[in-house]
């Protein structure tokens, strides 16, 4: 058995591919277990939906593994959708008031707030700074010297989501009560469901935590079982983001791009017209040539290559990778800006219900 490679790149650009012929099938999951051995940076997997999905580092890398795909590993004529790139939800403040769920017997109620993480925290979970599996002291000392975290909540972090490992944070804030560590299973279970799949479109979300402000419980241990609470605490935490503004995360790739100085007008004219912005100009040491680093958000990177060697008389050489996320400017629920049309766009594509729900289907009035 080989040792997995370490890539410094994460797939975020997914094609979803199907045959002309729906006889040809196996072929094309055949071809699919190929193309998966034959490069180990693709990702192939299935969606919910029963569509294949090839996930790959950029445009360039996906039209490879595709022409490969169709080509060699599978030998059958291919349809595949437009590119689509996964974007991440969030809270960009805290929820203004205490979300409260009942469980559908009505004899249990779970309030909850949700709040976004400290900048910075986020990536210092990607990083492994803080971890599900260090030492509860450990962890506790470096938010509060770091982050001004308070000194029992940072104790009382019950989980990291989603899959126990994402940057998002379950806190216990509550104060006294009985019956907590019986459904703390139930609450943790709930916590990855909706972290796994956000409230705006069932993306997974990124850099929120929710803080349990007050739990009341039946005192009968039948009528607080897993069944009652999952659902429960997926509903508040649900009610406690869409009170708390939530946003839309892009991912953003670093773009380097050598070309000789002549050349910096058409680069320029051709990231502005994409959203991208320069960060760095340097001249290569005894070359003619400069090299420049800009950000550039990745669903705007779709034709890029060819599009700045038109502008530059193909004098250009780009390399992107994927770098960090940014949260996209404007709220989701004003149709008008560009996180509401990528919404739309993504719920369409679920299958979803075309709006946002709105809160009153999560919360419940005491």
């Amino acid at each position: 058995n080989m040792k997995v490679m370490k890539f410094s790149v994460s797939p975020v650009v997914r094609v979803a591919v199907e045959c002309k012929d729906p006889s040809q099938l196996p072929k094309l999951v055949e071809g699919l277990k190929r193309l998966a051995k034959s490069d180990p940076m693709v990702q192939c997997l299935i969606e919910e939906s029963g569509e294949h999905i090839i996930a790959g580092a950029g445009e360039l890398h996906l039209e490879i593994c595709l022409k490969d795909l169709e080509e060699d590993h599978a030998g059958i004529p291919i349809k595949k959708s437009d590119p689509v790139v996964s974007y991440r939800e969030t809270v960009s403040e805290e929820t203004l008031r205490t979300m409260m769920s009942k469980s559908p017997n009505k004899h249990n109620r779970l309030q909850m707030r949700a709040a976004p993480l400290n900048d910075g925290l986020a990536e210092a979970i990607d990083k492994g700074d803080i971890a599900p599996r260090q030492e509860l002291k450990e962890r506790g000392r470096f938010l509060i010297d770091t982050y001004g975290w308070d000194a029992t909540e940072s104790r009382k972090i019950w989980c990291f989501g989603p899959e126990g490992t994402g940057p998002n944070l379950l806190v216990d804030c509550t104060k006294a009560v009985q019956y907590l560590n019986e459904i703390k299973d139930s609450m943790v279970a709930g916590f990855q469901w909706a972290t796994k799949e956000g409230v705006l479109c069932e993306e997974n979300m990124r850099g929120v935590r929710f803080n349990i402000q007050d739990v009341t419980l039946h005192a009968d241990a039948i009528h607080r079982g897993g069944g009652q609470i999952i659902p429960t605490s997926r509903r508040v935490m649900y009610a406690s983001a869409l009170g708390a503004q939530p946003r839309i995360l892009e991912p953003v790739y670093l773009v380097e791009i050598q070309a000789p100085g002549e050349a910096s007008g058409g680069i320029y004219q051709c990231l502005n017209k994409r959203r991208g912005i320069v960060n760095e100009n340097n001249q290569v040491a005894g070359t003619p040539m400069w090299s420049m680093k800009a950000f550039l958000p990745v669903n705007e990177s779709f034709g890029f290559t060819a599009d700045l060697r038109s502008h530059t008389g193909g004098k250009a050489f780009p390399q992107c990778v994927f770098d960090h996320w940014q949260v996209m400017p404007g709220s989701p629920f004003d149709p008008a800006t560009k996180p509401a049309a990528v919404v739309l766009a993504t719920r369409k594509r679920k299958g979803l219900k075309e709006n946002i729900p709105t809160i009153d289907n999560y919360e419940d009035k005491l």
